[in-house]
């Protein structure tokens, strides 16, 4: 009998830690799960946000109108002697790229497709085509977001955590002026950077200006396709290396003070503490930085929305902004979804990457 009454209790405790959960369960499966897997569904047809037509399957023709590539050999154009024919310039001629994109029945496969990059091989120029150049735009962009913010913004918080862990007066009003800026809203950052970024009067080259003694030419930052993607990197690096350093700063203060104090007997320099005892055991501290910035660069879109819009020339586009824009701004729910199931993949490879190049080894 005082086996069964415990039997009895013991489910009537799995009943109640079910009950208690199944909120917290049901929030989740409704928007999380569920417009996951509607998303993914959605991808394989042609839905749009308001279309009488009905939604039919189109198996991976949006992945395929989103990532369709190839690359073009030109060859220079050739008089009838056979000589290579120039321009009144002195360039090389080479035929038009719509000659080969336009209804063209020896290279079906390049049909509507428009150029990307372009660059000299020899005599021949290699054109790099794409069926959604804004798109591949978008990719190339984030890709390029993420691989530099991830180790200049990890290092950066890590270095930070490094002052501020220092039992000196006052260091928790830097802690606090460090991470003043996780609290302030993106919208709020954006909007306060692109006033400092203005081309005219903004403060960036009035600083600039005044260090310079007057030699430094304002520029454009948020205008210009060559720097509007790094002032935006820039301002996202300053606005979350505060969240970084202090999860940096968690794991420095787990590590045990005797060691440091058994390495100082040893005669050990800084340098050697930190490669031999800080580093290792904050293995796992990096790993949790890394993925929580690779997570966050993948996600870029307010910055864009609110600083450039995708601008300029496309510059600035991101797979964020691209699935909004497909997705609300031109109703093609479908196209929306496709690039966010390819976003899902390419952040979960990169995050089993970095899991398995920073994983322990015996």
């Amino acid at each position: 009998m005082a086996g069964r009454s415990k039997t009895s209790a013991l489910h009537r405790q799995n009943l109640t830690g079910w009950l208690m959960a199944a909120p917290a369960a049901l929030l989740i499966l409704t928007f999380l799960a569920a417009p996951f897997f509607l998303g993914v569904g959605l991808s394989f047809t042609n839905q749009r946000l308001v279309s009488p037509n009905p939604t039919e399957f189109v198996g991976l023709a949006n992945f395929e109108s989103l990532l369709g590539v190839g690359i073009l050999v030109l060859e220079p154009k050739r008089d009838a002697s056979g000589a290579v024919t120039r321009d009144d310039a002195g360039q090389i001629e080479y035929p038009r790229v719509r000659s080969f994109t336009r209804n063209n029945p020896d290279y079906p496969q390049y049909k509507g497709m428009r150029d990307y990059k372009s660059f000299a091989w020899g005599d021949d120029q290699i054109v790099i085509l794409a069926r959604d150049v804004v798109f591949l735009k978008a990719l190339v962009n984030t890709l390029a977001f993420v691989l530099v913010v991830a180790p200049v913004q990890g290092g950066l918080a890590l270095a930070l955590a490094l002052l501020v862990n220092q039992k000196l007066p006052g260091i928790n009003i830097f802690r606090a002026i460090y991470f003043m800026p996780v609290v302030l809203s993106i919208v709020v950052v954006s909007l306060l950077w692109r006033f400092i970024y203005a081309g005219d009067n903004g403060l960036l080259n009035a600083l600039l200006s005044f260090l310079t003694f007057g030699l430094f030419k304002p520029v454009d930052w948020l205008g210009n396709p060559d720097t509007a993607l790094w002032a935006i990197l820039a301002m996202s690096v300053w606005q979350g290396v505060g969240f970084h350093m202090v999860i940096w700063l968690s794991g420095l203060q787990t590590i045990p003070v005797s060691l440091y104090e058994a390495a100082d007997i040893e005669g050990a320099n800084s340098l050697q503490k930190f490669r031999f005892i800080t580093w290792p055991l904050l293995r796992n501290t990096a790993v949790l930085v890394l993925l929580v910035i690779t997570m966050t660069g993948f996600a870029l879109f307010a910055q864009i929305d609110v600083m450039t819009g995708g601008g300029p020339l496309d510059s600035t586009q991101s797979l964020v902004y691209q699935a909004v824009q497909h997705g609300y701004v031109k109703q093609d729910i479908a196209s929306g979804s496709a690039i966010s199931v390819i976003l899902f993949m390419l952040v979960l490879t990169i995050s089993l990457i970095q899991r398995y190049l920073t994983r322990e080894r015996q």
